[in-house]
């Protein structure tokens, strides 16, 4: 039997990744969608309804929790709505795929987990960089350890900002700090967190962090009261040391999606190269130029693997791979940037 999904929140991310893969999916099925703005939900539902299979809109989250017949949920409406909705569905006896940032602070976050504890439920935090075949293909070589022991990395997550992705342009959600908690540390900076933690197999336990509000501006055309752009510095357990640099500020279509590995025995190029997904220059000379997928971007999606994985998870009934406790940690490194900005001071990051 497939898994009936319900999606709470009819933006971008759902109609562009979200549904798309639900329907690309032969073992789930979209049985109804959520979102305040009803017209929307009803747009969407009529056009992924089938003789047979029609999917129900709503304009409450909590209808459609008490009235469809759902096993599972996906949670994709602004930050500050993550944690009750997904708090609520848990609940409802729904698993949940929710996306990142998993809430807008860790005790919300802690309390998602406590939920999904008690309901018995699955809980899966949309971190999708993981999944990325460039991604991938790294973390299989750093595994080898052909590479020796990474010593410092530099990572970026750069594009224009989420004006060019919402879908409602300058008057999005992202602008308004009541809905979306925090700016681009929660839409590229948790992404970011949660790569490096992958990649490096270990946690990162302390961070400096210098955020700033360049450029954007809210729905009345004043400077916007989230961050724009950020920069980090960081340590991890063992003691690398690395940079984080995101912007949503990169015009003219350029998006930049790249880290660099520098370990003993060689420097790794992580989606640098559009032709190459991972380059290696070795200390002996020899440069390895490794073919893999691409990294999706706001201009040209790829299928995330995301849903894939929540749908394995719930059929196979094997937890997720990527867990409300890997979303909790990730978002445990923003929040140490946050409050090391704030307190112009290094803060330990609280897991």
């Amino acid at each position: 039997m497939a898994v009936r999904v319900g999606v709470i929140g009819c933006g971008a991310i759902a109609q562009r990744r979200h549904v798309p893969e639900i329907l690309a999916e032969s073992k789930a099925q979209l049985v109804a969608l959520a979102d305040p703005n009803l017209a929307r939900a009803q747009s969407v539902a009529r056009q992924y309804s089938q003789p047979n299979r029609s999917v129900t809109a709503f304009d409450d989250y909590r209808k459609m929790l008490a009235s469809a017949e759902l096993d599972a949920v996906v949670v994709c409406s602004p930050n500050a709505f993550h944690a009750p909705q997904t708090i609520a569905a848990l609940a409802a006896g729904k698993h949940v795929l929710v996306e990142k940032p998993m809430a807008g602070n860790l005790a919300e976050a802690k309390a998602m987990l406590a939920a999904a504890k008690k309901a018995k439920k699955f809980l899966m935090v949309g971190q999708n960089q993981r999944l990325m075949p460039p991604h991938a293909k790294a973390k299989q070589i750093l595994d080898t350890g052909k590479l020796g022991r990474p010593l410092v990395f530099r990572t970026v997550f750069h594009h224009g900002g989420p004006e060019y992705w919402s879908l409602d342009g300058k008057q999005s959600w992202f602008f308004d700090p009541k809905q979306a908690v925090m700016g681009v540390c929660g839409d590229l900076g948790v992404h970011k967190a949660d790569l490096m933690r992958f990649l490096l197999g270990e946690e990162i336990v302390e961070v400096v962090g210098f955020l700033g509000t360049l450029d954007k501006t809210d729905a009345n055309g004043k400077r916007a009261k989230v961050d724009d752009n950020a920069f980090m510095t960081m340590r991890t357990k063992s003691g690398v040391l690395g940079t984080m640099t995101i912007s949503w500020t990169n015009y003219g279509k350029m998006e930049d999606n790249s880290t660099f590995i520098f370990c003993e025995k060689g420097v790794m190029k992580i989606g640098a190269d559009k032709e190459f997904g991972v380059i290696i220059h070795h200390n002996n000379g020899k440069v390895e130029n490794i073919k893999t997928g691409a990294i999706a971007t706001n201009t040209k999606q790829t299928v995330s693997g995301i849903m894939s994985a929540f749908i394995k998870s719930i059929t196979t009934n094997t937890p997720p791979i990527i867990d409300g406790a890997e979303g909790y940690k990730s978002l445990a490194v923003i929040c140490a940037a946050l409050e090391a900005a704030k307190t112009g001071k290094a803060q330990r990051v609280r897991i």
